[in-house]
């Protein structure tokens, strides 16, 4: 993912994310509230996030980050389930490097790196590697048939609900959450857990997600959700200071 011309390299940013008000006040008048999903059982809860590793980086990249460990810290205090999902190498093929060119085809195809699959995502997550899913895919989506392991092991796991974080917001994570959504899953999409290049496309997508296939949500009230569905002490953690808008 490019930086904006306009932003340092070093710097760390969360996009001004924002559902419009009208929006809300239609589902409202539909469903009768303005999240789908009031609350969640832990345990039968995944975090799934998306494509965190170098290759896709730039300051909202870097700025989900503690947003998703929080999540992930807390989820598995619940006795829920954290799977980071890699994007895999899978074997050219003629549309996509008659799509993107073959330099930039090759530059997807191994976007994800190689070694270890943990040690492929970027370092500053805290990975439980006992306990953790660690997949990949080798399509545009995590939930795609036959192109990743995960909608099997979730199923395997009695998972009824998946959060979705990541990048990037328009492409990988829009495409993992409509898919999981065509499964029967409930879907919720953490809105300053995701990044993408910019606030309009950022925006114009959590708009089409949460009109059509998920919850859109902060990290603060998910983690609220998580709580409220975990009868054990508090497990909530707040992000780094200045990491949330």
């Amino acid at each position: 993912m490019s930086l904006p011309a306009d932003v340092p390299d070093a710097a760390v940013r969360l996009h001004a994310w924002s559902i419009p008000e009208r929006e809300y006040a239609r589902q409202e008048e539909r469903r009768g509230s303005r999240h789908a999903y009031t609350r969640l059982d832990p345990v039968r809860t995944a975090l799934v996030v998306i494509d965190m590793v170098p290759f896709f980086d730039g300051p909202y990249a870097r700025g989900v980050v503690p947003q998703i460990q929080a999540l992930a810290d807390a989820l598995r205090r619940a006795g829920g389930l954290v799977a980071w999902v890699l994007p895999g190498a899978g074997g050219p093929t003629a549309a996509r490097e008659e799509f993107y060119g073959p330099r930039v085809a090759e530059l997807y195809r191994t976007s994800g790196g190689s070694g270890p699959l943990a040690g492929r995502l970027r370092p500053e997550f805290t990975v439980d590697e006992e306990r953790d899913l660690i997949v990949e895919k080798d399509a545009i989506s995590a939930f795609f048939p036959g192109f990743c392991p995960l909608p099997g092991l979730l199923a395997e796991r009695g998972i009824d609900t998946v959060l979705v974080c990541g990048v990037v917001t328009d492409v990988c994570v829009a495409g993992s959450a409509r898919d999981a959504f065509t499964l029967g899953l409930r879907v919720v999409v953490v809105a300053d857990g995701t990044a993408t290049r910019s606030d309009e496309v950022h925006n114009a997508t959590l708009l089409t997600l949460y009109r059509s296939f998920a919850d859109v949500r902060p990290t603060a009230e998910v983690l609220d959700l998580i709580g409220a569905g975990y009868p054990g002490p508090s497990v909530a953690a707040a992000p780094e200071a200045g990491m949330t808008p």
